[in-house]
């Protein structure tokens, strides 16, 4: 029903509102789309993805000399074992969306930081003095071109310019000085939590389709509709609805199952093909990764878009399953499933309806776009839940070596997000590119703390 009282109704009521008055009027294509866009709210996933921004690709990929050749099951074979170079100059990115994107996201996420972050004292930091913490002060500066729009962070960063950073006691007094710390606290008062590792991959590919690379990377699709209406009604202003059109209906774009099975409309949008399915499978879940073609070129491909459909953990499912322990839910393991069971291999990955889309961009030497919309540094970015930790910050991580009780005590920076990153003691160590970093992220699953170091005058509350 319509709400009758004065008080301010929720997303969901104003939807609702918007529902029950255009279903007793004459609709025309634009009141429909509107409608059915808002009923996509009711049965789409409601998890999100906190953003900075998204951008689409913004030119078709040359479409297939001819279909993919009909192949069998495909064979599993572990990543490639060397990182390749390239000099390709390197180019401005937009920010990225590191895989897992649902249907409804968040561009800017809200404001709350004071009920996640608690003062403390910088002796609190384990080892925070054997840390070379100049080389996390680096990577802010690259944060920072991002960050000087915004008040809290413009002295700090201009200070962080001029600062010493020549050593690690130097860079520290200049932290300790100008910053506060901070620490992480989950809702329920606890400061522990699951800290995982991802990489950028690197695969083998080729711009055209073979009997060797019959996988492809697709471009967002022509068909598929981003639908906001943030600017009628600002509490939907977070939300954004992906979707495509059915006759005059607006229904939610086709699942990876769809995909994979041919009924979406994707002609001419492979940007690349690829040899192999689990390692396209894990590009997705990452975001960005190389791809060296079978010319000797080099590209970097990146997230573009998603299909708007809830990413599901398939190395959970066979761990309820009894397929596999917890330990071996890596992407080892996986793969090692996958080499077991190929038959059952394309429809384990189908159980995972999220899709991503690709963008194209050239390969340098810098690490790929994290969605602060700045390259990532390779142990020394993070992925966080923006609505706990502010992106661009610095973070001080303590936790472990992967698959070890080694203590790994670092300054981090929260450069990037993710969609399986939710929750304020929750992060995701960047590893790099290449095999070595694969093997780091695929074991990474400790637990540690955070710390997040703030300019004095930042307010927590709002900018």
């Amino acid at each position: 029903m319509i709400p009758t009282n004065n008080a301010k109704p929720s997303a969901i009521s104003i939807a609702n509102q918007i529902m029950f008055r255009l279903s007793y009027r004459p609709a025309t294509s634009i009141s429909r789309l509107t409608l059915n866009a808002l009923l996509l709210l009711s049965i789409c996933s409601c998890t999100s993805l906190p953003k900075t921004g998204e951008t689409k690709a913004t030119s078709k990929a040359p479409a297939p000399a001819s279909p993919p050749p009909a192949a069998p099951q495909p064979a599993v074979k572990p990543p490639l074992a060397a990182q390749a170079a390239t000099t390709t100059p390197s180019v401005q990115s937009p920010p990225i969306c590191p895989a897992h994107c649902t249907s409804l996201e968040e561009r800017k996420p809200a404001i709350n930081w004071a009920s996640s972050l608690k003062p403390t004292d910088w002796s609190m930091l384990p080892a925070w003095n054997g840390d070379r913490v100049q080389d996390a002060l680096a990577a802010f500066l690259k944060g920072c071109a991002k960050l000087l729009n915004q008040v809290p962070w413009r002295a700090a960063c201009a200070a962080a310019e001029q600062a010493d950073r020549s050593t690690p006691d130097a860079a520290r007094r200049f932290l300790e000085t100008n910053f506060a710390p901070y620490s992480v606290v989950n809702p329920d008062g606890s400061v522990e939590g699951q800290i995982t590792g991802y990489y950028e991959a690197l695969l083998r590919g080729s711009r055209t389709p073979s009997a060797t690379y019959r996988f492809p990377l697709y471009a967002p699709p022509d068909d598929m509709l981003t639908v906001d209406l943030g600017e009628l009604y600002p509490d939907l202003k977070p939300m954004r609805l992906r979707g495509r059109l059915d006759g005059r209906r607006v229904v939610p774009y086709f699942s990876r199952a769809d995909i994979e099975s041919g009924k979406a409309t994707l002609n001419g949008r492979a940007l690349l093909w690829t040899d192999d399915l689990v390692d396209l499978f894990f590009l997705h879940i990452q975001g960005s990764g190389k791809v060296l073609l079978d010319t000797g070129e080099v590209v970097r491909v990146s997230y573009a878009d998603q299909n708007g459909h809830p990413y599901k953990s398939i190395g959970r499912l066979l761990v309820e399953r009894g397929e596999l322990t917890l330990d071996q839910a890596s992407m080892d393991g996986i793969r090692a499933w996958g080499t077991r069971n190929s038959e059952r291999l394309a429809a384990l990955l189908n159980e995972n309806p999220s899709y991503v889309f690709f963008r194209e961009l050239p390969a340098n030497g810098e690490g790929p776009p994290g969605s602060l919309g700045v390259p990532l540094t390779e142990g020394r970015s993070l992925a966080v839940d923006p609505r706990a930790i502010p992106l661009g910050a610095p973070v001080f991580l303590a936790t472990s070596w992967p698959n070890s009780a080694e203590p790994l005590n670092r300054l981090m920076v929260a450069q990037d997000t993710g969609g399986a990153i939710k929750g304020a003691v929750r992060a995701d160590f960047y590893w790099g590119s290449g095999s070595d970093a694969a093997q780091q992220a695929g074991r990474m699953r400790q637990r540690g703390r955070l710390w997040v170091l703030l300019p004095k005058d930042f307010s927590l509350t709002g900018q």
